[in-house]
C-alpha cells in the first residue's frame, strides 16, 4: 500500500482535469476508508468474507447508487468525451459510482480509427491515465466503490501495445490446450498491468456455416474442441483472480441463418437437441470447470424469444442449471432490439423492464448509461421492478469487483514494471510458438515442401504477401510490430535473393457485386498479372500468397461465396503456367472454395491470421525449419452450394452416395493436417469398462515414421452405434498434440467421462444408454487408423 501511495498520490495539473487535492487520509494501513466516514466498515475490511463485505455495502447504497452498478460507460471518444476526469463528472450520472468503463483508452476509437493520444500510446501515461480514472470513482464518489475496466481479447488484450496472439481460429488449430492456457494467463497478466480487470474473452460460439465473417473469433466446428480450449483460456485469464473473463455469446449466435450479419443477426434455424449437444456444450463445461466471472448475452432470440429479455435463458439455464455466479452484461444493442428490432417490448422503457427482469445485470452499448439508469429508477418507483431485484442484480457485480481485490488493490501499482512485462520478450515467445502451431499443411505433392534455402532466388507473389491488417485491427493488439510473410521470407533467405510484386489486389474493382457478375481484369489489372509472371520466371521458386483479410472477413462481413475475390485466381493460374515450383500461402479465416489450386498446385499452406509473428512463422515453415503440426477445426468445402456442411454430422447427413448431379466430396475434412514426416497408430486399447460409473480408459500408441522431427493431433473419436435416437456419425472426445522424434514411439492415454456417452432421449431426459460404442482414433475425422468398442451394461 505505500508503495501505492507514493507512486500516485499526487496533485493533478491537467488543464480541464479535476484540480483536487487527492485524499490521502483515506488511504490506511492495509484497508481503503472508502466511504470516508474514518472508520472501517466491514466492507472495507480485506479480511471479512466476500458475501459479508457485499451485505455490509448494499446496506449503505442508495437506489441511485445500486442503478449506476447496472449500466456500462464506454470509454474515451466511444461515450466518454473525457480521457480523464473532470470537474463536470460531479455533474454526470457517474457520480453515483458505475458498472463499468469499457474499452478506455486502449487506442480503439472506430472500425478503422486508431487514437495516437500519448494516454493510449504511451504505456506510462496509459496506466496513469487509467489510474486517474480510477481515482474519480474511489475518492470522489460517496461510497467508493471502483468501475470495473472492462476490454476486449481474443488475440491478446486490446491496447495500443500488447502481445499479439494469432486470432482465436488460429489458436483452436493448434490443438494445444496448454498452449491456449498460457495464452489466457499472458492476456490476463497484461490486461490487469495496463489497467483493465475484465476481458471479453473466450468465445465460445461454435461455427456453424463457413460463409460467415466471425470465423476468426471461433476456436472452430467442434463443440468438444471448443470446449476445452474454452477452459484452458478461462482458467488462464482467471489464474489467481487477475482479472475475469467475460465469455461470449450466450446463447444461440453462431447458428446466424444463412450466415447473415450486420442487423440480420437473428433467428437461428436450429433443432432443440442442436442446440443442446452443439452450441451450448462449450458453455455447460466451460461454467462448470473455469467459473468465468462474466458472460454476454446475446442479441439473438431462438425460437422467437430473444435471449436477452428471456429468464430461461438467463437465469433459469444461466444461473440455475450452469451455476455462473458472476455479471451478466448485453452485447451491444440487445436490450434495445428487444423493442427496436424484435418488437417484443413496446419502447425502450419496456425494454429495460423486460432485460432486467430476466436476469440481465449490466446494460452495455455505445450510448451514454444515462437514459437505462433513470428507467431503472423509475420502475422501481413505480413498483414494477422489486427492490429485491435490483438487490439481486447489484450483488453479481459487486461479487465480481470483490473477488477482483478491487476493493482493496484498485490502482496499478507500478507502470514501470508493466511497461517490462507487456509484449515482453518472453511473451513473444509464446505468441511465436502459437502462430509456428497454428499452420496446417494441406498439400505437398512431391516433397515441394520445404524449400530449400539454397535456392538463388525465390519470388514472393500476391496481395497478402504484405497484407497483415489481420494483426492490428479490433478485439486485440493495435500496434505492436508485426511481420508480414515478404518480411519473414526477405529475413529468412536475405532481400538479395527475394523478388516481390504484388500480382493483383485483394478484391476487384467492383467486388463484392464480382462474386455474382465476375468482370474481366481492365488493363492496370492484366499488368499486374503479366508482371507477376515475369518476377516468376526469373525466380527457382515462387511463394503465391492468397486469399481474404480484414476488408473480406470479420465482423459484419460475411459472404455469398468463398472463391477467391478479386481477380486471385487468374494470377495463380498465370504464375502456374510458367512452369516454376509453386507453392500458395492461404491468407483467411474462411475456408476457401480453392479447387483449381488443390488439384493444380503441389505446395499448400493455409495460414489463417496468425499473428503478428505470423510473417515469421510462415518462412519458418516454407524453409523446413519447422515441421507444421496443425489440424483444421472446419470443413473445407468445395463449393458454398454444398452447405451446410460442418462436422459433427448426423448419419449419411452429407454423404454424395448416390448423387448424380453435383461434384462430390470435400476438399478438406474437419481434423486434416500433413506434416514433413509421418505417423502409424497401433495397439488401440479399451481398459476393462467399470460398473460403478469410472471414466472410460484409452490408450494408443502413435510413432514418427518419418525422417525428421514433428508434431502429430492424435483425435479420439467415438460412435453410439444403437440408440433411441439419431446420434452422431464421429464425436470428438479427446485430442492431444504430441512432438516425436524420428523412430520414437508414444503411447498416449484418454479418459472419457461417461457423461459424454449420454444423449437426450425422446424425452428429452439426458440419460446413458446402454449398449455398444466405438472408439476411433485417427488424425483426422476422415484418417481413422484405428477401431475398438467397448459395451456399457
Amino acid at each position: 500500500m505505500k508503495k501505492l501511495l507514493s507512486g500516485l498520490v499526487a496533485v493533478l495539473l491537467i488543464p480541464g482535469v479535476m484540480n483536487a487535492q487527492t485524499q490521502k487520509g483515506i488511504y490506511r494501513s492495509g484497508w481503503i476508508d472508502l466511504n470516508k466516514n474514518g472508520r472501517k466498515d466491514i466492507y472495507e475490511d480485506p479480511s471479512r468474507g466476500i458475501n459479508e463485505r457485499i451485505a455490509s455495502l448494499l446496506s449503505q447504497m442508495t437506489l441511485e447508487e445500486k442503478t449506476c452498478q447496472m449500466a456500462t460507460l464506454y470509454g474515451w471518444k466511444r461515450v466518454l468525451k473525457d480521457s480523464l476526469p473532470t470537474p463536470g463528472w460531479k455533474n454526470e450520472i457517474w457520480k453515483d459510482g458505475i458498472a463499468n468503463i469499457d474499452e478506455h483508452l486502449n487506442g480503439f476509437i472506430g472500425w478503422g480509427k486508431l487514437s495516437n493520444s500519448n494516454l493510449a500510446a504511451n504505456m506510462e501515461k496509459h496506466i496513469w491515465a487509467m489510474n486517474e480514472t480510477q481515482r474519480f470513482f474511489i475518492e470522489q464518489t460517496r461510497l467508493g466503490i471502483p468501475t470495473d475496466f472492462t476490454n476486449e481479447g481474443i488475440r491478446g488484450v486490446e491496447a495500443y501495445e500488447a502481445t499479439g496472439f494469432p486470432t482465436q481460429l488460429n489458436m483452436g488449430m493448434t490443438w494445444d490446450k496448454d498452449l491456449v492456457y498460457q495464452e489466457g494467463l499472458i492476456t490476463g497478466k497484461e490486461a490487469r498491468a495496463l489497467g483493465y480487470t475484465n476481458v471479453y474473452a473466450p468465445i465460445l460460439d461454435v461455427a456453424r456455416d463457413q460463409r460467415w465473417g466471425r470465423l476468426e473469433e471461433s476456436y472452430g466446428e467442434d463443440p468438444y474442441l471448443v470446449a476445452r480450449l474454452g477452459v484452458a483460456m478461462a482458467k488462464g485469464m482467471q489464474d489467481h483472480n487477475q482479472i475475469a473473463s467475460t465469455v461470449k455469446h450466450f446463447a444461440v449466435y453462431s447458428a446466424n441463418k444463412g450466415a447473415r450479419e450486420g442487423f440480420a443477426r437473428t433467428d437461428p434455424q436450429v433443432a432443440p437437441r442442436e442446440v443442446e449437444n452443439i452450441l451450448l456444450y462449450p458453455f455447460k463445461h466451460v461454467f462448470k470447470e473455469a467459473a468465468p466471472m462474466g458472460v454476454m448475452s446475446s442479441y439473438n432470440d431462438y425460437d422467437g424469444i430473444p435471449i436477452s429479455g428471456s429468464d430461461y435463458w438467463l437465469i433459469k439455464r444461466l444461473r440455475e442449471e450452469m451455476h455462473f455466479a458472476g455479471y451478466v452484461v448485453s452485447d451491444s444493442d440487445a436490450l434495445e432490439y428487444l423493442s427496436g428490432k424484435h418488437h417484443v417490448a413496446a419502447n425502450l422503457k419496456d425494454a429495460v423492464y423486460q432485460a432486467f427482469m430476466a436476469g440481465m445485470n449490466v446494460r452495455t452499448t455505445f450510448r451514454k448509461p444515462d437514459s437505462i439508469i433513470i428507467y431503472l429508477r423509475q420502475l422501481v418507483n413505480e413498483g414494477r421492478i422489486p427492490i429485491d431485484t435490483i438487490n439481486s442484480r447489484v450483488k453479481d457485480v459487486l461479487r465480481v469487483k470483490f473477488k477482483l481485490g478491487l476493493f482493496d488493490h484498485p490502482y496499478v501499482e507500478n507502470a514501470a514494471e508493466s511497461r517490462k512485462l507487456v509484449n515482453s520478450a518472453a511473451h513473444q515467445t509464446v505468441a511465436l510458438k502459437a502462430s509456428l502451431e497454428s499452420i496446417v499443411l494441406l498439400k505437398n505433392k512431391g516433397n515441394i515442401l520445404p524449400l530449400s534455402k539454397t535456392l538463388n532466388r525465390v519470388a514472393v507473389i500476391g496481395p497478402n504477401a504484405t497484407n497483415d491488417d489481420y494483426a492490428h485491427t479490433h478485439y486485440g493488439p493495435l500496434m505492436s510490430p508485426s511481420v508480414n510473410v515478404l518480411q519473414g521470407i526477405q529475413n529468412k533467405l536475405g532481400n538479395n535473393k527475394v523478388s516481390y510484386t504484388k500480382g493483383a489486389d485483394l478484391v476487384d474493382k467492383t467486388w463484392p457485386e464480382s462474386e455474382i457478375l465476375p468482370q474481366p481484369m481492365d488493363k492496370r489489372e492484366q499488368a499486374m498479372v503479366d508482371s507477376a509472371v515475369q518476377v516468376a520466371q526469373s525466380a527457382d521458386a515462387v511463394v503465391v500468397v492468397l486469399g481474404g483479410n480484414t476488408r473480406t472477413a470479420g465482423e459484419n462481413k460475411s459472404r455469398i461465396s468463398l472463391d477467391l475475390p478479386g481477380h486471385q485466381l487468374d494470377l495463380i493460374k498465370a504464375v502456374k503456367a510458367t512452369g516454376k515450383p509453386v507453392v500458395v500461402v492461404l491468407i483467411g479465416t474462411q475456408p476457401m472454395t480453392i479447387n483449381w489450386i488443390d488439384k493444380y498446385v503441389d505446395g499448400i499452406i493455409y495460414a489463417g491470421y496468425p499473428g503478428v509473428k505470423g510473417g515469421t512463422a510462415i518462412a519458418d515453415v516454407l524453409f523446413g525449419d519447422y515441421n507444421p503440426g496443425g489440424k483444421l477445426t472446419l470443413t473445407f468445402p468445395k463449393a458454398v452450394g454444398q452447405l451446410p456442411l460442418n462436422f459433427p454430422s448426423k448419419p449419411s447427413a452429407q454423404t454424395d452416395d448416390g448423387e448424380e448431379a453435383k461434384a462430390k466430396g470435400l476438399l478438406y475434412p474437419f481434423g486434416f493436417g500433413l506434416s514433413y514426416t509421418s505417423f502409424a497408430y497401433s495397439n488401440l486399447s479399451i481398459a476393462p469398462v467399470e460398473k460403478d460409473g469410472a471414466d472410460i480408459q484409452v490408450t494408443v500408441d502413435v510413432t514418427n515414421t518419418g525422417k525428421v522431427a514433428g508434431d502429430e493431433v492424435v483425435q479420439i473419436y467415438i460412435r453410439d452405434v444403437l440408440s433411441s435416437v439419431t446420434t452422431y456419425e464421429k464425436l470428438l472426445k479427446g485430442f492431444d498434440r504430441v512432438h516425436l522424434a524420428p523412430g520414437e514411439k508414444r503411447s498416449l492415454h484418454f479418459s472419457i467421462p461417461r457423461e459424454e456417452l449420454k444423449l437426450y432421449n425422446r424425452k428429452m431426459e439426458f440419460v446413458l444408454e446402454p449398449g455398444e460404442f466405438k472408439v476411433m482414433a485417427g488424425s483426422s475425422s476422415a484418417d481413422i487408423r484405428q477401431t475398438r468398442s467397448f459395451f456399457i451394461k
